[in-house]
C-alpha cells in the first residue's frame, strides 16, 4: 500500500510551526509496511486541498490529512471534504458523545454551539473517536482508495493513529518493512563507505542501505521488505554480523540507542564514575551525560575551565604547560583530565579544549582544532580533532567524540 501525507495549515508554510506530525505518522505507517511516497504541506484553502487530493490519489492508495478540523471559521477541511466526496453534513450522536464526555471530564458544564457543530460530519464517512479533543477524525473509502482526516493537535492525532487507525490498516496491509539502524561514531562518511564497499556491494537485492549522517555521527539504515517479517529480520541481522568485524570500533549502538546512554550503561555495569573538564564545549558534554535518567549513579561533576586561570587554579594545569604549548594542546588536556579526576576522585575523567570558532584560530591551530583527553587509573590518552569552522557543529562533534573515546577505553579496560 502506498500513502501520501498532507498537512494543512498556513502556520506550517510560514515556518511558525515545525511539521512533526508528518514525520511521526510516516514512521508509524512504515512500521506496518506502508510506503510513504510523498509528504505535502498546503495552505488552508479549499482549492489547494482539492487539488492536493486529486494529485495524491493518482499515485497513492491511502491519503492522510491533518489539520483544519477546529471549531472556528478558518477550519475548512470538513466542509471541503463534504464537497469533494459529494456528502452532506449530518449530526453524529457517537461523535457528540465523546464531546460531552470530554467537557464533563474537564468540568465544563455546557457544550458550546461551536463544539456541538463539530459532531456534524459528512454522511458517507466513518468517524474516528477522539478521546482527547472535540474534533472527530473521518475515514472515507471510495473506489478502493482511503482518505483519513485527523486533527492537527499532535497528542490528539497520535492517540487516534495508535489506537484506531494502525490496527485498521494492519488488516489491509500484507507487506512488512523491517529496518535496522546502526549508529557509528569516529569515522567520516566517505571513509566509512570505502571501508565497507565490498560488504555493501554483496548485499542481497532485497536489502537497501542508506547513509544518514549528522554532526558527529553516522547512521546506517538497512531496510528489507516482504511478506515474512521474521525472514526479513533474519536476513538483515546476518548482514550486520558480516559488517561488525569490518568496523568494530565505530559501531556504538542500534536503532534508538544514544551514545550518552550507551556510555552511561557501561559505567553503571562496571560500577565506574566519571567527571569532566570542559573549555570550548562549555558544559555541553556534561549536558549530554546528565540528560540520561540515573546518571547521578556514575557522574560526579564538572569544571567549565574556560579561562587559563581556572585551568591552573582548579585543575592544576601548570603555568609552564600553558606558556609552552598553549591552552589547546595535548599537554594541557592531559593535565586537565588528571586535574578533574583527582579533584572529584572518579575512575575516569574527560577533558576538552579547542577553538570552536568562528574566530580565534591561527595558521598553527585553525578554527575547529580540538584536543580531547580521557584519564583512567592506568593511563591518560589524548587525541586531536580537526572539525571545521561551524561553532555549534564543532561543540556537538567534540562532545560526541569525547564520549566515544571514553566508551572505547571502558571496553578496553574492562574486557
Amino acid at each position: 500500500m502506498k500513502a501520501e501525507l498532507i498537512s494543512i495549515g498556513d502556520e506550517l508554510l510560514i515556518g511558525q510551526v515545525v511539521n512533526t506530525n508528518a514525520s511521526w505518522m510516516a514512521e508509524q505507517l512504515n512500521l506496518i509496511g506502508i510506503d510513504i511516497v510523498q509528504i505535502t504541506s498546503i495552505a488552508d484553502k479549499k482549492q489547494d486541498i482539492k487539488a492536493s487530493l486529486d494529485r495524491a490519489f493518482q499515485h497513492s492508495d491511502l491519503v492522510m490529512i491533518t489539520g483544519g478540523l477546529g471549531p472556528t471559521n478558518d477550519d475548512i477541511t470538513k466542509l471541503t471534504l463534504c464537497e469533494y466526496f459529494n456528502a452532506k453534513l449530518q449530526f453524529n450522536q457517537d461523535a457528540y458523545f465523546f464531546i460531552e464526555k470530554l467537557f464533563a471530564q474537564r468540568g465544563w458544564k455546557t457544550v458550546t454551539e461551536l463544539n456541538r457543530q463539530q459532531a456534524e460530519v459528512p454522511d458517507n464517512c466513518k468517524i474516528i473517536p477522539n478521546h482527547n479533543g472535540t474534533a472527530p477524525g473521518m475515514w472515507f473509502e471510495d473506489k478502493g482508495k482511503i482518505l483519513i482526516s485527523l486533527p492537527g493537535v499532535p497528542f490528539e492525532m497520535k492517540a487516534m493513529v495508535s489506537n484506531y487507525i494502525i490496527p485498521q490498516l494492519k488488516e489491509k496491509s500484507v507487506i512488512h518493512i523491517f529496518h535496522k539502524t546502526l549508529h557509528i561514531q569516529g569515522v567520516g562518511e566517505s571513509f566509512l563507505a570505502e571501508l565497507i564497499k565490498d560488504w555493501e556491494n554483496q548485499l542481497p537485492v532485497q536489502i537497501k542501505l542508506a547513509y544518514l549522517p549528522q554532526p558527529g555521527l553516522i547512521r546506517l539504515r538497512l531496510t528489507a521488505k516482504g511478506k515474512n517479517k521474521a525472514e526479513l529480520e533474519t536476513s538483515i541481522n546476518a548482514e550486520i554480523e558480516k559488517l561488525q568485524p569490518l568496523i568494530p570500533g565505530f559501531i556504538f549502538g542500534y536503532d534508538d540507542d544514544l551514545l550518552e546512554k550507551v556510555v552511561g550503561e557501561l559505567l553503571s555495569k562496571h560500577k565506574k564514575t566519571i567527571s569532566t573538564a570542559e573549555s570550548c564545549t562549555g558544559g555541553y558534554l556534561s549536558h549530554l551525560i546528565t540528560s540520561i535518567a540515573g546518571s547521578s549513579e556514575y557522574y560526579k561533576g564538572s569544571v567549565i575551565a574556560y579561562s587559563n586561570e581556572v585551568k591552573m587554579n582548579l585543575l592544576q594545569v601548570k603555568a609552564t604547560t600553558l606558556e609552552h604549548y598553549g591552552a589547546v594542546s595535548e599537554a594541557t588536556v592531559k593535565e586537565m583530565a588528571m586535574g578533574i579526576k583527582n579533584l572529584l576522585q572518579t575512575d575516569y575523567a574527560i577533558s576538552i579544549s579547542g577553538i570552536a570558532g568562528p574566530d580565534g584560530g591561527s595558521e598553527e591551530k585553525p578554527v575547529g582544532t580540538i584536543w580531547i583527553a580521557v584519564a583512567s587509573d592506568k593511563a591518560v590518552i589524548a587525541e586531536k580533532f580537526l572539525l571545521g569552522d561551524d561553532r555549534g557543529r564543532n561543540i556537538r562533534k567534540a562532545a560526541l567524540s569525547a564520549l566515544n573515546m571514553l566508551r572505547k577505553q571502558i571496553l578496553l579496560k574492562c574486557s
